[in-house]
C-alpha cells in the first residue's frame, strides 16, 4: 500500500498521530526521512540538505499553527567527511534562525546512501488539523507553486548555485500562526497542489471549487517552463514546495490578509460537492507519492 494507506491503516492504532504533525497536549511533534536518491539531486550541496531536511519537518510544525523550539537530524552516510558535515550543520542551523528556533544536534550514523531523519518540536496555542473545512469558506496558500520543480531543472542543466538557491525555502512558521486563529483547516504542500486539496477534501468531507488564472506560480518557474501546460503541470502537481493551504471562513479573510506576514491568495472556495474541480473541470488526484 502507498503512504496515504498506510496512514489511514494506523490511524485507530496512533490517536494522536496527526497528518502533519502530532499534538500532545501543548507540544507539538513531527519526523521526517529524506534520501539521496529520491530527495537530493545531483549538485545538492551539503548546506542545501541540511537546510533543506530540517525545514520539511518546521514545515510540518508550521502547518499545524505550532511555534517551532527545536529541531534534530540523524545524519547517516556512506563515509563521514568534516566538511560535508560541518557545512550540513551550518544549513540545518541557518533554517532554525530563520524562524526563531534552535538546532540542537541528532545522531551519527552508517548506511548506504546519504540520509537524513529530522525531528522537529514546538509549542502550541491554537492547533488546526485538516478536518475542519465548512462550505462557504474560502481555500487561501501561501507563497507561489514550483519552485522546487524549477529547482530540478536547473539541477538537470547543471546551474547548481541556481538550483540550490531555489531548494532551500522558508517555513511558512508564522503565516501558519496567524491561520490557526481562524483557518478551519491547513496542511503544507508538500505532496503538491493537486494532491493537498484532495487529502483536505477527503479529510473535511467536502468539496472544492478552484480558480486556475488564481493560482500563484513561482516567478522562477515561468522562466523554465516549457509552455503553459507545463507550467501549470509543474506548480500544480510536482509537490515539493512546502506552501501552506487552508480554508479560512470568508468573513475572516481579509483579517487573516492583513495580519500574516506572508501574503495570503485566494484561490477558490469549499463546496458542498465532493472531489476538486478547477474552472468546473476535474482535477487530478496527482502528486508526489512516498512509495
Amino acid at each position: 500500500m502507498d503512504e496515504r494507506a498506510a496512514l489511514r491503516e494506523l490511524a485507530a492504532t496512533l490517536p494522536y498521530a496527526g497528518d502533519d504533525a502530532a499534538v500532545v497536549e501543548d507540544t507539538a511533534i513531527t519526523t521526517d526521512m529524506l534520501h539521496e536518491t529520491t530527495d537530493f539531486p545531483a549538485g545538492t550541496t551539503r548546506y542545501t540538505a541540511g537546510w533543506r531536511s530540517v525545514a520539511a519537518s518546521l514545515s510540518d510544525l508550521a502547518a499545524v499553527g505550532a511555534t517551532p523550539t527545536a529541531a534534530v537530524a540523524a545524519y547517516a552516510d556512506t563515509a563521514f567527511e568534516g566538511e560535508a558535515l560541518s557545512e550540513f550543520i551550518d544549513g540545518a542551523q541557518a533554517v532554525c534562525a530563520a524562524v526563531d528556533a534552535e538546532y540542537v544536534g541528532g545522531d551519527l550514523d552508517s548506511h548506504n546512501e546519504f540520509t537524513v531523519t529530522t525531528t522537529a518540536i514546538g509549542a502550541v496555542d491554537e492547533s488546526v488539523d485538516r478536518a475542519g473545512a465548512t462550505p462557504g469558506d474560502r481555500v487561501v496558500v501561501t507563497g507561489g507553486f514550483g519552485r522546487s520543480a524549477a529547482a530540478l531543472r536547473y539541477f538537470e542543466r547543471e546551474a547548481f548555485d541556481t538550483a540550490n538557491d531555489l531548494f532551500r525555502f522558508t517555513p511558512r512558521v508564522d503565516a501558519g500562526r496567524t491561520l490557526a486563529d481562524s483557518a478551519t483547516a491547513m496542511m503544507d504542500s508538500s505532496d503538491g497542489l493537486a494532491r493537498s486539496l484532495h487529502q483536505l477534501a477527503e479529510a473535511s468531507d467536502c468539496g472544492f471549487a478552484i480558480d486556475r488564472a488564481a493560482v500563484p506560480v513561482a516567478d522562477a518557474l515561468t522562466e523554465v517552463a516549457d509552455d503553459r501546460e507545463d507550467r501549470w503541470e509543474a506548480a500544480v502537481q510536482f509537490g515539493e514546495d512546502f506552501e501552506l493551504v487552508a480554508t479560512v471562513p470568508a468573513a475572516r479573510l481579509n483579517d487573516m490578509r492583513a495580519t500574516s506576514p506572508t501574503p495570503l491568495t485566494e484561490i477558490g472556495r469549499v463546496v458542498d460537492d465532493e472531489g476538486v474541480s478547477v474552472d468546473g473541470e476535474p482535477l487530478a488526484d496527482r502528486g508526489y507519492t512516498h512509495a
